[in-house]
């Protein structure tokens, strides 16, 4: 599943849960389930900020000068 798709899917699960409505075996089913996919997400997020770069400027050559992003 892409990102948008699990974030739309794990955004469906809190709403559900929030509701009260649901017994305990289902709640814990998707307990489970948004916990996956919050991990799932966290690691995509993770692997994105690997590879942003900061544009900084460009060279005698036009080239773009860039360098990794690096989160403080």
């Amino acid at each position: 599943m892409d990102f948008e798709k699990s974030l739309k899917r794990l955004e469906e699960i809190v709403h559900k849960l929030e509701e009260g409505e649901l017994g305990l075996e289902e709640s814990l089913k998707l307990f489970e389930e948004g916990v996956g996919i919050s991990r799932s997400c966290n690691a995509k997020l993770t692997e994105a900020e690997k590879k942003v770069q900061v544009l900084l400027s460009v060279n005698d050559q036009g080239q773009p000068v860039t360098k990794d992003f690096v989160v403080e």
